[in-house]
């Protein structure tokens, strides 16, 4: 090797010890942790106290590294957790402040978890979506404002985004359906409105879509139905109007379906209480009407099912008697008439399950 290319060779390791210092930890790095935490406020465990030195590598509370690049990969600071410093202290985390947009600086982020601190507040980063290796958002129980990125639909290994119990406004972005690797949605207890995107359906990976107690308006969207790994869909306390989609109940693993306390009309689908998967089915404060489907049978097996503060009329369909497990029933507040069946599950019911219907009468209400 000639003297060009020895001196050539010598700069390039100067350059690289520079960047990625062999003690861990790039300065850059390091430069927007600290920003990062600046922006914030936890004044009483003393959380980012190990937040010191050169190597943020090693050492810092929740910071952890990829090991081979030496660049920041994840973030996790839980406010609520078994972490010794909780139990010592005997209280949870709080912590106020906002989200720096440093954050986006760390471009081989992974992982960004800071849940459950009540208070931090301010707007989520919009650069977010430019770190295109995160796939962990999980900014759960804080008061963050504003809206979901327009271009989230970016973050092509996102698998999980949780940004419940905080205050986001505005619609769920249409772009959040070419999240593909995206397994698990928690959106709930915010102020999101609009209607949720028609198209939906392409996220082939969800297994959890929890959108409770927000907003949103229109209907429930048929492509739903093709999420056939969705196992929990909570659209309660919305105000969905519309009648429900067939289709839910013919969804190969879905086992919790939460519609209550919305604005749904027409009839209850007869499959969605004869599917044998199905397990938690809440249809509550909703205005659905017609008569209950007579089509239970053997292989019912409803841990909760809450059909009360509706318009059903009819009697209780005699087949609800051959269920395998009915744990939970309410059928209060509605135009129900007839005698209650005899046996399993209503044996072991109060009589709030049938109270206020128009005629229902036998055990455990008055006699006929």
């Amino acid at each position: 090797m000639g003297l060009t290319g020895v001196t050539f060779l010598v700069t390039l390791m100067m350059l690289t010890a520079v960047t990625i210092p062999a003690n861990g930890c790039s300065p850059a790095d390091q430069a927007a942790l600290m920003d990062f935490k600046a922006a914030l406020n936890e004044p009483y465990l003393g959380i980012f106290n190990t937040w010191t030195g050169t190597n943020c590598c090693q050492g810092w509370n929740g910071v952890s590294c990829d090991p081979n690049t030496q660049r920041v990969a994840d973030i996790v600071l839980r406010g609520e957790s078994e972490d010794p410093i909780y139990e010592k202290a005997g209280r949870s985390g709080y912590m106020t402040g906002s989200l720096s947009p440093s954050l986006c600086k760390l471009d081989g982020l992974t992982t960004l978890i800071v849940a459950d601190w009540k208070d931090i507040s301010g707007e989520l980063p919009a650069c977010l979506t430019s770190l295109k290796n995160l796939r962990i958002v999980d900014l759960i129980g804080n008061k963050i404002t504003g809206q979901i990125p327009a271009n989230i639909g970016q973050l092509s290994k996102l698998a999980v985004l949780n940004l419940a119990d905080n205050q986001i406004s505005g619609s769920i972005p249409v772009s959040i359906v070419n999240l593909g690797k995206l397994m698990h949605l928690e959106l709930s207890n915010n102020q999101i409105s609009g209607e949720i995107p028609s198209d939906i359906g392409k996220l082939s990976m969800m297994s959890r879509a929890l959108l409770n107690k927000n907003k949103l308006t229109g209907s429930i969207p048929n492509s739903i139905s093709k999420l056939y790994r969705l196992a929990d869909l909570d659209l309660a306390m919305n105000q969905i109007t519309g009648s429900i989609p067939a289709q839910l109940g013919s969804m190969p693993v879905l086992s919790t379906l939460n519609l209550d306390s919305n604005q749904l009309s027409g009839s209850i689908p007869n499959n969605l209480l004869s599917s044998p998967g199905l397990n938690i089915l809440n249809l509550s404060r909703n205005s659905l009407e017609g008569l209950l489907p007579d089509v239970f049978g053997s292989k019912t097996y409803f841990t909760h099912l809450d059909l009360s503060y509706n318009n059903l009329r009819g009697s209780i369909p005699k087949s609800l008697a051959t269920a395998k497990y009915i744990g939970h029933l309410d059928l209060s507040y509605n135009h129900l008439c007839g005698p209650i069946p005899n046996g399993s599950p209503f044996d072991h019911l109060e009589a709030s399950s049938f109270s206020n219907n128009d005629c229902l009468c036998g055990s455990p209400l008055r006699t006929c």
